[in-house]
């Protein structure tokens, strides 16, 4: 008898899972898309040298305008959506909040941080995180982006009166230690030389790694092992990555043992605090700068968060916080480089404003560079720097024209969004003006979302805008930019972020004071 109950069971199961499939795939199938192959399905397109799956990536957005379904083996549907009402029903949906399934590929780095996180445990440490992004906290990290931008400026006037820089590990290199500081606590350039040139190649490498693997999703985690060349160097980076955070939390929890808590107990008034001003801790005298690692560290002791969480947000906010602003501001430059009228008009709004605070850059500042900010916003929506992103869908998910059924990743792809003659005139010409509020009005609000939109959008924009017109603003304050590789020339690499697929250089011609 019971045998023949589990029978039923067994028969009913199977049915149940394959009716759903059955409705899943009939609803995919009306879906355009590229042709495919039994059992793999779409994955043969994406088997080519990383340099090309950037070009197979538009072809097939733009040829399947404005919607787009592959299949990455037998079961793994992806839907790309291109066009701003069905992105607005994805991002605006309180429902479909679960990264893609493209995000597994972080857990072994990342696990499961803000980032990659879903459900009570994402809401949780959104609610943790939030006011380390309060306008007060922020007016502190800006004497960290500062002091960093004072130094990269003197870097490169002290190469002469003119100089060619690689963009893209410049940039890196500042941002970085923007946001190692400011979410660690942690100086890198402090730090002994080869610690921080191994911390900084295993964050680039752990990038590449994981794009290899997203092309070839037939390579599961469990298929790794100490024979594959791969596995050993996944491996040996990963070790970097997390000993470095490891060390880092708990030399900080140890110095807020040796001082009984009283400046993390400061520190966690203060952020609660709508009307603070001051985030630092006095240590005989001098003043002791706290990271968002102490805001963490606060929660650990109310029990909203354990050792492991507090690894897990370090990690994740030292990736988002640098390679996303460092691409953001290299593509910028070389904007800025190419379109003379719009550099030489950011500079005289720039040196205006800090020519009446003696050369001071505070937030004060920062906050009047509004045609600087235009640049920044119109070079986000030509080169965003996550170009695609994912959810998820728990739910079977209407769009305009089409039923997306539920347990499908339904990807977005920022790229084509911001450069769709639909809603952009010329949408390949660099135009800051475009950002005016006049001309903004009555825009699609989903054509421009370069830090995402809806319950999971970006906790850091406002720094990273801060940032970026930081850094940007003290270079065109002190140095006129001249092109010499173009935007319209560069190969781009698909990456997590995007990048250049070669090094971009631009001239940096000083501006004597």
């Amino acid at each position: 008898m019971t045998i023949y109950f589990l029978l039923i069971f067994l028969v009913l199961l199977f049915y149940r899972i394959y009716a759903r499939n059955i409705k899943s795939r009939s609803l995919l199938k009306k879906i355009p898309g590229p042709p495919t192959l039994p059992l793999l399905g779409n994955l043969l397109i994406f088997n080519v040298p990383v340099e090309k799956q950037w070009d197979i990536v538009r072809s097939l957005t733009k040829q399947y305008y404005p919607i787009c379904k592959i299949w990455l083996g037998p079961r793994h549907a992806v839907v790309s959506l291109l066009h701003p009402d069905d992105i607005e029903v994805l991002l605006t949906s309180s429902k479909h909040i679960n990264k893609g399934d493209s995000y597994t590929y972080l857990h072994t780095w990342l696990k499961t941080g803000l980032l990659t996180s879903s459900g009570d445990k994402w809401r949780q440490r959104r609610k943790i995180l939030t006011p380390a992004f309060h306008f007060n906290i922020l007016k502190k990290y800006m004497d960290i982006t500062n002091e960093n931008s004072i130094n990269f400026i003197e870097a490169l006037r002290n190469e002469g009166e003119e100089t060619i820089q690689n963009l893209t590990p410049l940039c890196s290199k500042y941002t970085l230690n923007i946001i190692l500081e400011s979410a660690m606590g942690i100086v890198l350039d402090k730090v002994d030389k080869k610690t921080a040139d191994d911390y900084k190649n295993s964050v680039y490498e752990i990038g590449r790694i994981i794009m290899y693997r997203l092309a070839r999703r037939y390579i599961r985690e469990w298929m790794l092992n100490p024979l594959m060349n791969l596995a050993r160097v996944q491996k040996r980076v990963l070790r970097t990555l997390h000993d470095f955070t490891e060390k880092v939390v708990k030399d900080r929890r140890e110095y807020h043992e040796r001082t009984e808590n009283k400046y993390l107990d400061n520190f966690t008034n203060d952020v609660n605090e709508s009307h603070c001003d001051d985030v630092y801790a006095r240590t005989g005298g001098r003043k002791k700068r706290m990271a968002m690692l102490d805001l963490l560290l606060s929660a650990e002791r109310d029990g909203l968060i354990d050792d492991e969480g507090i690894k897990e947000e370090v990690d994740t906010f030292t990736f988002e916080g640098h390679d996303t602003t460092a691409m953001a501001m290299t593509f910028a430059l070389l904007l800025l480089a190419e379109n003379k009228k719009a550099q030489d008009k950011a500079r005289e709004e720039i040196t205006e404003i800090l020519n009446r605070s003696e050369g001071n850059m505070g937030m004060t500042q920062i906050q009047e560079f509004n045609y600087l900010e235009r640049c920044i916003k119109e070079s986000l929506r030509l080169f965003p720097p996550v170009a695609t992103m994912a959810r998820t869908i728990t739910e079977d998910l209407q769009l305009k024209n089409y039923l997306v059924p539920a347990g499908t990743e339904v990807m977005y792809h920022l790229w084509e969004i911001h450069r769709d003659p639909n809603f952009w005139e010329e949408p390949l010409k660099f135009d800051p003006d475009r950002f005016l509020p006049e001309r903004s009005h009555g825009r699609h609000p989903f054509s421009y979302v370069p830090f995402s939109a809806g319950p999971r959008n970006c906790i850091g924009q406002k720094f990273a805008m801060m940032e970026l017109k930081s850094l940007i603003g003290r270079i065109l304050y002190n140095f006129k930019l001249e092109s010499i590789d173009k935007t319209t020339d560069m190969p781009m690499l698909l990456d997590i972020v995007i990048r250049p697929a070669k090094p971009v250089y631009t001239r940096f011609v000083r501006i004597d004071k």
